[in-house]
């Protein structure tokens, strides 16, 4: 696979038919850009290369970032059998194949790093069968994932393998990443300033990207220096990195939810267009901007869950991309709409009060009794009318007869829950009043 960066020239063999991404693969771990966080010698490999103590590791991380490399640089650092496999083309035949092949070169004295790209695509009894290799020292295992371990490796793999974080790289490493190019092909790219930061752009922190992008712009033989314009016409925009069903999409929508929570409505819109740009259904999003409305403003202003389902209704009238402008407003007004969690607390502990007390019945007052024999069991017997009551307020108990009352809602002081907190004093200082 690609992977960045320098090997010095006379370590590389003189072919140029072979792709840039190969000639560039570094043959040190200190050649690799972009990683030093973990490859220094305080980082988490850089730790475990000093004291001689590799372990089995996982990469997690996006595509282009280095995890094919590092992985085989390990095991010349380490004079390990290097044995890659992909989750997506390999089964358990040919899992049972490379643990054979690694139980006969431990019998002969040499270790195997097993490298396995796309790890997360085995299934949970596959993860399974590496652990007793692993156990034994018959391999040490490299995965590769750009899926959180957390969800989708089983617990008894993950507590056998250091999960290690590769970012994507930075602007910096990129145009490292250019220079590097440049000295390979012996020339400069014939890129203005605002090409070459176009470029940049492009590859959007993918390593391997931005390898193969050179490559398509040294094929146009260009005799002169071209600028943004004219890459952006010649080269297609790269799709963001956004995968509707994984932890992309999960990450964004955190990310605007705590933006309109946090009341920045120029971040939501920018996470909004990031998700929109992406392809997320645009469905989804009116759903989510919807339960916004209702568990971080609730009450604190009625008009935002409203203004949520008319974006929403506006959405499937008009479709895209002209209904996608009523989502985007309901975000802004729902990030400067006043706050308040206090209906969504108030559910939950009422929730959680209902499981508690089971099958407590209603008070007997407030039961109808549309028979002679229920009206002889009490039933509706001392109710009092609250339209009859002086405030149109009777302060009756509504609550299970072996239950105290408790105290879900507390409205905050803002918006129009400040109107709500009036009405509730008020009513509580009347319902004090009538039982007095």
């Amino acid at each position: 696979m690609p992977d960045l960066f320098d090997t010095p020239n006379a370590e590389r063999p003189a072919s140029r038919t072979r792709p840039l991404a190969d000639r560039l693969r570094p043959a040190r771990l200190e050649d690799v850009v972009g990683q030093d966080k973990v490859l220094s010698p305080d980082g988490p490999l850089g730790a475990m290369l000093a004291s001689d103590a590799l372990s089995s590791v996982i990469f997690w991380g996006p595509p282009g970032v280095g995890k094919t490399t590092i992985a085989r640089l390990l095991a010349d650092e380490t004079d390990l059998h290097f044995v890659q496999i992909s989750a997506i083309f390999s089964g358990v035949a040919e899992l049972k194949k490379v643990f054979e092949a690694a139980r006969l070169r431990q019998r002969q004295g040499q270790g195997t790093l097993l490298f396995v790209d796309e790890i997360h695509r085995f299934n949970k009894a596959q993860q399974d069968g590496f652990l007793p290799y692993i156990e034994d020292g018959t391999i040490l295992l490299i995965g590769a994932t750009t899926e959180n371990p957390s969800f989708e490796l089983n617990a008894a793999l993950l507590s056998r393998a250091q999960v290690i974080l590769l970012e994507r790289l930075s602007r910096d490493s990129l145009e490292g990443l250019i220079k590097r190019a440049e000295a390979e092909i012996e020339s400069h790219l014939p890129l203005d300033e605002g090409g070459r930061a176009l470029l940049i752009e492009l590859s959007d922190g993918d390593g391997r990207a931005l390898l193969n992008l050179i490559e398509q712009i040294l094929s146009w033989k260009l005799t002169e220096r071209i600028g943004a314009d004219v890459l952006s016409r010649r080269l297609s925009q790269r799709a963001a990195k956004y995968d509707k069903s994984g932890d992309e999409h999960y990450n964004l929508m955190s990310a605007l939810h705590k933006c309109v929570r946090g009341s920045d409505p120029d971040a939501a819109l920018y996470w909004t267009a990031r998700m929109l740009t992406g392809g997320e259904d645009p469905r989804y999003l009116a759903r989510r901007i919807t339960r916004m409305a209702v568990e971080d403003i609730g009450l604190a202003d009625p008009q935002a869950h409203r203004m949520t389902l008319d974006a929403w209704e506006t959405y499937e009238r008009l479709g895209s991309p002209e209904g996608e402008l009523a989502l985007a407003q309901a975000v802004v007004y729902l990030a400067l709409a006043p706050k308040s969690n206090a209906g969504y607390v108030a559910y939950k502990a009422a929730m959680k009060a209902a499981k508690k007390t089971g099958s407590e019945p209603p008070p007997k007052h407030i039961l109808n009794a549309p028979t002679s024999m229920m009206k002889e069991q009490g039933y509706g017997a001392g109710y009092t009318y609250d339209h009859d009551a002086e405030d149109g307020f009777s302060g009756q108990n509504y609550f299970p007869d072996a239950m105290d009352r408790e105290a879900y809602y507390s409205p905050v002081k803002r918006g129009f829950e400040r109107e709500l907190k009036k009405r509730l004093d008020y009513f509580a200082r009347l319902r004090t009043e009538r039982r007095s």
